[in-house]
């Protein structure tokens, strides 16, 4: 199976926001910005980051857990499946 989703570039692009604002943030920091300005910025980043892991594991769930099931050429069993979704399912 090909690991490569249609999503991932936009998921590269979303990280590549995330991980320049971070710099700014840490930029932040070090001219020493006021605290509530630096817990807005990082919780953006935050948001950025958990918006980008949503993305990724709910095109997992669909395109790889979803599509493969009972695929009767190599496809997975609902079992594995279902282990797959559990696995998954820690980071959500």
């Amino acid at each position: 199976m090909d690991r490569a989703h249609a999503s991932h570039p936009d998921i590269v692009k979303r990280l590549r926001r995330a991980h320049g604002h971070l710099a700014a943030v840490i930029a932040m920091i070090e001219e020493g910005r006021p605290c509530v300005d630096l817990a807005q910025q990082l919780h953006a980043v935050e948001s950025a980051i958990a918006n980008a892991k949503r993305v990724l594991i709910e095109d997992h769930m669909e395109h790889c857990i979803g599509d493969g099931v009972g695929d009767g050429d190599g496809g997975r069993t609902a079992r594995e499946a279902l282990a797959e979704f559990k696995a998954l399912a820690k980071y959500l």
